[in-house]
């Protein structure tokens, strides 16, 4: 069992109050108390930014936004829809990692799909789907590939594997997302100035911290690749803070990785290869934030027979999102999860609306879990 975080003990340590005390003295006299707004890109960081209370011990006027960074969030309503449907198939068992269960589509979720009937099912590594199409052969066998550069190498691996021993009822559907390029269309966007890019650490370990570098040069933006533990997070907070001091004064923006004990500036060319080798770039739609250039990934020519959208055929409905719903807003930075009005009325882990809600990395869930005391809620 994993041992509760202590809160307290946290703020009170040496080193956390070293830090914040550092940010504030930042924010004070290198910014001079001009906004900053900072945007980590990871669910994961999101929920360890809400856990440890982070939020409330930064300084007024140092916004700590929350971005794209959680895969099932993003995936758009059509896919869902697609993957439900998909499972309705009599011939057909659906796998998936089981944070998709509760998303909502625009009729059903695979949870409700399998309590009707279908032949849904968890996986905790996409290689049990070769075993289950092994004992299964009369199926076919359908993966829900989501994620990110995170997930996508096992995935690739699983598929190159399925090849090689010829397996022919299995397939995936594709719905892959990268993040440099979500990175970039949210450092064009006007009107919203950022001031650093708080950066993914697991994902980093796979693409280097070198795919944030064009970002850097390009847009003059601060990127910080950062741990997950509280302490991780601080430090980070004060390598972006002095970077967007230096910044404002004229300097130029750079990469630093405080999350050195696992992302390197190349990442891992192992697994960069086999994403080369089965998956080629494409462009990709993100729910409720649109369609983003070559910010996919789908099935190359050498293992396109593997692409589910072409084997199973699948009547997807009109998407129709859930009204009210300020999940786009929200993964683009614009409003907090505490500025959707249905968010602890009609939204909540167990009845969501939304997918911010549904998804354990989701911003909406993290401020439902840990932020709701310290955060007006309307």
């Amino acid at each position: 069992m994993s041992t509760p975080f202590d809160e307290e003990a946290f703020r009170t340590e040496p080193e956390a109050r070293a830090l914040v005390s550092r940010i504030h003295e930042l924010l004070r006299e290198e910014l001079r108390g001009e906004p900053v707004s900072l945007m980590e890109v990871c669910g994961t960081h999101t929920v360890a930014i809400s856990r440890a209370g982070i939020r409330s011990l930064m300084p007024d006027g140092l916004k700590l936004l929350s971005g794209p960074g959680c895969p099932v969030c993003v995936t758009p309503l059509s896919e869902i829809d697609r993957a439900i449907g998909a499972s309705t198939l009599p011939d057909v068992i659906l796998t998936t990692f089981g944070d998709m269960m509760r998303v909502p589509g625009s009729q059903s979720t695979l949870e409700k799909e399998r309590a009707e009937g279908a032949d849904v099912r968890i996986l905790y590594s996409p290689l049990q789907a070769i075993e289950i199409a092994e004992e299964s052969p009369e199926s076919q066998i359908v993966f829900v590939g989501v994620g990110f550069e995170t997930t996508s190498p096992t995935i690739a691996a699983t598929v190159v594997e399925a090849a090689r021993r010829g397996i022919g009822n299995l397939s995936v559907f594709p719905f892959f997302k990268t993040v440099p390029r979500a990175l970039d269309m949210l450092a064009r966007v006007p009107g919203r100035p950022l001031d650093g890019y708080i950066c993914p650490g697991h994902v980093s370990a796979i693409i280097g911290s070198g795919a944030y570098e064009p970002i850097a040069r390009e847009h003059n933006m601060p990127c910080v690749v950062t741990g997950f533990e509280p302490l991780d997070i601080l430090a980070g907070i004060v390598m972006l803070l002095e970077q967007a001091a230096s910044v404002r004064a004229g300097g130029n923006a750079k990469v630093e990785t405080q999350y050195s004990r696992a992302v390197t500036r190349e990442g891992n060319l192992a697994a960069q290869a086999v994403i080369a080798d089965v998956f080629q770039e494409c462009d990709a739609e993100w729910r409720e934030i649109g369609t983003i250039p070559m910010s996919g990934h789908e099935f190359s020519e050498r293992y396109r027979a593997f692409d589910a959208r072409d084997r199973i055929d699948v009547d997807v409905p009109a998407p129709a999102g859930p009204s009210g719903c300020i999940c786009g807003e929200i993964m683009l930075g614009q409003k907090l999860p505490t500025d959707c009005p249905l968010f602890a009325t009609r939204c909540t882990p167990r009845e969501a609306v939304g997918p911010c809600m549904v998804s354990t990395e989701g911003a909406c869930a993290a401020f439902y879990k840990y932020d709701r005391e310290t955060t007006e809620v309307p």
